[in-house]
């Protein structure tokens, strides 16, 4: 770019400088019919070069709309993917809380019945053998008081 400017532009010179700053007169010696000529040619050339220049811009536009509406559907598509995300692990949370409970009862259930079972076991043992039950308990009192002294 640096050598094509200095073989094309005076030092310090932009290009629409240039364009502004050229004569669209003709020397002396050239006639009206070539001057005219190339009037016309450096005003097509201007011309061309601006519509150009306008239709990159478009296109810049028209590519910066559509990289804003590729990241707006990509952030959208994001916040779905976190929002089901979110409700699947809750859901599966509360899945595993439900478990839980229903096992937690189904223990206390069966720790009711096994106490149940034991008091009524108990009972009849009472019933159907009073005096060795009594002896029994004397035997385990004289036992832990033992125990107890040591």
């Amino acid at each position: 770019m640096r050598g094509f400017r200095k073989r094309n532009f005076p030092d310090d010179e932009t290009f629409s400088g240039y364009l502004s700053r050229q004569q669209f007169g003709a020397p002396m010696s050239t006639p009206n019919a070539e001057a005219g000529m190339r009037d016309w040619t450096d005003k097509a050339t201007r011309e061309r070069l601006e519509k150009d220049v306008a239709a990159v811009k478009s296109d810049i536009a028209a590519l910066t709309d559509q990289i804003t509406d590729a990241l707006n559907t990509f952030a959208n598509s994001t916040s779905k993917q976190a929002r089901r995300g979110y409700r699947q692990a809750r859901e599966n949370m509360d899945s595993a809380i439900d478990d839980m409970s229903e096992r937690g009862s189904a223990m206390m259930g069966a720790a009711q019945d096994a106490y149940g079972s034991i008091e009524e076991t108990l009972e009849d043992a009472i019933t159907q053998r009073p005096l060795a039950t009594v002896g029994l308990a004397l035997g385990i009192g004289f036992l832990i008081g033992l125990a107890w002294r040591r």
